[in-house]
């Protein structure tokens, strides 16, 4: 009996492809945990040392010729980890996507400072250079009206952590709202401190609630929270029990949710 049990535990072991954690696998969508600083799909300089790629891989399962593959649904900085989802099936990605108004996604970060109102909506028009630099502008013709809602979970003498719900999914639109409020992510070089002590960004995408593409039925998954974090602000809850404003704010989100289906980004 021993020997059957040995057996059968090493069959339901499952692979995890490298840089990524499988949190969820059916015939629709595989939802993973991204590490900090792969990148979700590729870029003119680099193709192989992507999540697509490596989930591709996955699903053919070392076979070259396979038709498997998986589909982009959304997209996460290459430095910001956290719940990932691809779809399996063309007509998955579709339904998500077509859907993805309705998806809840929540975030911690840890930022620089004290924030003077513990619970927020940051609202601006965000707008991006020749230079791929993000920002709020006050001609509305040129931005993209963005909301980011956030609450304060904790504070130290350097650091807030704070529990964020991202209402639209403008690019870099977490990093951008957070900086131009005078409380950068710790490790934004971009936007934030050139903090040599602080390499890694402290964003993480804690979890993503949504329809099911076959079922309907609505799911939720989390991610669970880097060592970084508590090595930056303490020991806090592992599951934080902090409702962002979502509810009492849906019509904003819902304002700019419109012909944003394509470039979804934090």
């Amino acid at each position: 009996m021993g020997m059957i049990m040995g057996n059968k535990k090493r069959r339901t072991c499952r692979h995890q492809p490298m840089g990524l954690k499988i949190l969820h696998e059916d015939r629709e969508i595989i939802v993973v945990d991204k590490s900090a600083g792969l990148l979700t799909i590729g870029t003119d300089k680099e193709k192989r040392r992507t999540a697509f790629y490596v989930l591709t891989d996955y699903v053919r399962k070392g076979c070259a010729k396979s038709r498997n593959r998986v589909f982009i649904v959304h997209r996460l900085d290459q430095d910001t980890s956290g719940v990932l989802i691809f779809a399996k099936t063309e007509e998955a990605r579709t339904f998500l996507q077509e859907n993805w108004e309705n998806t809840q996604k929540k975030y911690l970060a840890v930022v620089h400072g004290r924030l003077e109102k513990k619970e927020d909506v940051i609202t601006s028009y965000l707008t991006e250079n020749s230079a791929h630099f993000v920002h709020s502008t006050s001609d509305r013709t040129k931005g993209r009206l963005s909301h980011t809602a956030y609450k304060v979970l904790k504070e130290t003498r350097e650091y807030s952590l704070l529990e964020i719900e991202l209402l639209t999914g403008r690019k870099n639109q977490i990093r951008v709202h957070l900086a131009e409020m005078g409380h950068p992510v710790v490790g934004d070089w971009k936007y934030g401190k050139k903090d040599k002590v602080h390499k890694r960004l402290a964003l993480h995408a804690r979890s993503i609630t949504f329809k099911h593409p076959s079922t309907g039925r609505t799911r939720t998954f989390e991610a669970g929270v880097p060592e970084y974090f508590e090595q930056l602000v303490g020991a806090f809850p592992s599951c934080p029990s902090c409702p962002a404003a979502i509810d009492t704010l849906a019509h904003l989100s819902q304002e700019s949710s419109s012909n944003d289906k394509t470039r979804r980004y934090v």
